[in-house]
């Protein structure tokens, strides 16, 4: 018997049960998109920076040898979330081993598709499908790129008087967004909470679950974490969910499980989860500034020298990463109360 496909099994569930929040319709679409296909590259739906150049992953490493060798040099493990291709990693752990960092590898990746690629990459990785299951004996590196975007979110939206949690609906396999039942004034943050009817607020609850663990086993065990995403210093009003296929924009409500689905990340809710638990967070800073501080212009030129018939390719990547992609992407840090002020994020 064939496999009902996700749509299908989304109408059901809503007919079945009622309309079901944003953040529920999210995470079963992503689930299924990012375990059936690889959507990174030209051929693919999106570029990710470690796709437009190894620049970038050679920078993140550098930038993890750094802050290690400024901490004493401990046994950390190195932990990617979300790791794509496996391209960042393996580009930041040849730099890293450069650096004298060889440190074992962890992925925390569900989709087996993407692990068999990573595995490609560097096949001494090892996976897991959590936070909570990461080796809990040595100081962990954690690097998220494009990962936290990718996590549910609630919408709440303002209707007369109170607001509301945003809700999909569905007639046949039409999927429609809808304001659903009232919600707690309580989770709202208080400046927000007489905005105007109309109004709109994202919030991530999975992003601060999965930062607070982090955070925690960074105060327990030594390390940093460096977070590179879209997103902005909120919490904000306005709506950011976006669906993207074929490296052009979609309905996020249309095909679930055949877009990918992201939401511009809320970079003081991190900082703020991660300082809860007991970290230390720097920034946020642009991606422009971050990679300008490591060194991209000598990385550019290096890299040309090396191979002068790709200079113009190499010149047109580091112009990518700096230019628009450079100043909307931006990078979180945390670090154990003790490790020293990460690269970049200095006074």
């Amino acid at each position: 018997m064939t496999e009902a496909s996700l749509p299908d099994r989304l109408a059901r569930a809503i007919t079945l049960g009622g309309p079901i929040p944003v953040s529920q319709f999210m995470a079963a679409a992503n689930a299924h998109y990012y375990a059936t296909r690889d959507p990174f590259g030209t051929s693919g739906d999106f570029i990710t920076a470690p796709e437009i150049s190894q620049m970038f992953g050679e920078l993140i490493g550098l930038w993890c040898a750094d802050l290690w060798d400024r901490a004493g040099r401990p046994e950390v493990a190195w932990v990617e979330l979300g790791p794509g291709r496996g391209t960042l990693a393996a580009d930041a752990l040849r730099a890293m081993a450069k650096a004298g960092l060889t440190p074992d590898v962890y992925f925390v990746e569900t989709s087996p598709l993407l692990r068999a690629a990573q595995a490609e990459r560097v096949p001494a990785a090892h996976w897991h499908d959590g936070v909570d299951t990461l080796p809990d004996d040595r100081a962990l590196i954690v690097v998220a790129n494009e990962f936290f975007d990718a996590l549910p979110i609630r919408q709440l939206v303002r209707r007369g008087e109170g607001w509301h949690e945003r809700l999909v609906a569905c007639q046949d396999t039409l999927f429609l967004p809808i304001a659903g039942k009232p919600v707690p004034i309580a989770v709202l943050p208080e400046p927000l909470r007489d905005a105007p009817a109309g109004s709109m607020l994202e919030i991530s609850p999975a992003s601060v679950t999965v930062m607070q663990a982090l955070a925690t086993r960074l105060t327990a065990q030594g390390g940093a974490l460096l977070a590179i995403d879209y997103g902005h210093e909120g919490p904000l009003l306005g709506e950011t969910l976006q669906a993207v296929r074929g490296h052009g924009f979609a309905n996020p409500f249309e095909t679930p499980g055949e877009v990918d689905l992201s939401a511009h990340v809320d970079f003081t809710t991190l900082a703020a989860a991660a300082q809860a638990a007991g970290a230390v967070a720097w920034g946020p800073v642009t991606q422009r500034d971050l990679l300008g501080q490591l060194g991209i212009d000598g990385r550019a030129t290096a890299l040309a020298r090396h191979a002068p018939e790709r200079g113009q390719a190499i010149v047109a990547d580091r112009a990518r990463l700096m230019g628009e992609m450079g100043t909307l992407f931006k990078a979180l840090a945390v670090t154990h109360r003790d490790w020293p002020t990460p690269a970049a994020f200095g006074a």
